[in-house]
């Protein structure tokens, strides 16, 4: 091998290496983003938005949604009920950030409530 090839495989090693590098940091980014918010519930939410906003739409000119658009935004209603109580569930990532935060002290609200298990007898909570 000569010393031109020695030096351009040297390179490319160079390069790869660095390339490897950006990219565990870039997936670090991603695995502490997700540690809040999953990435499958932050696109979910973001396609129920855009449904909504096209609905929007149609109403700012006083127009009717098409029936179709009507369906989409029910199921989109449905399945992110179904989104968050699957993140409030035992396992679930709000559960678990919810447990973190009831941890620390000066929260605004109480965090150790169990929300989705919860049943309030009247808008009062007293049961009377």
């Amino acid at each position: 091998m000569s010393e031109a090839d020695a030096a351009h495989l040297a390179n490319l090693a160079r390069d790869m290496r660095a390339i490897l590098l950006e990219i565990r940091e870039v997936t670090r980014y991603m695995k502490d983003a997700e540690s809040e918010i999953p990435e499958k519930a932050r696109r979910f939410i973001m396609y129920y938005h855009d449904v909504h906003d096209i609905v929007w739409l149609y109403h700012e000119n006083g127009q009717e949604p098409p029936d179709y658009l009507r369906k989409e935004l029910e199921r989109c209603s449905d399945r992110y009920r179904h989104i968050v109580e699957d993140l409030f569930g035992e396992d679930g990532t709000f559960e678990r950030v919810r447990q973190e935060m009831t941890k620390r002290g000066g929260n605004r609200y109480d965090h150790s409530r169990i929300l989705p298990k919860q049943e309030v007898v009247n808008e009062t909570g007293n049961g009377k």
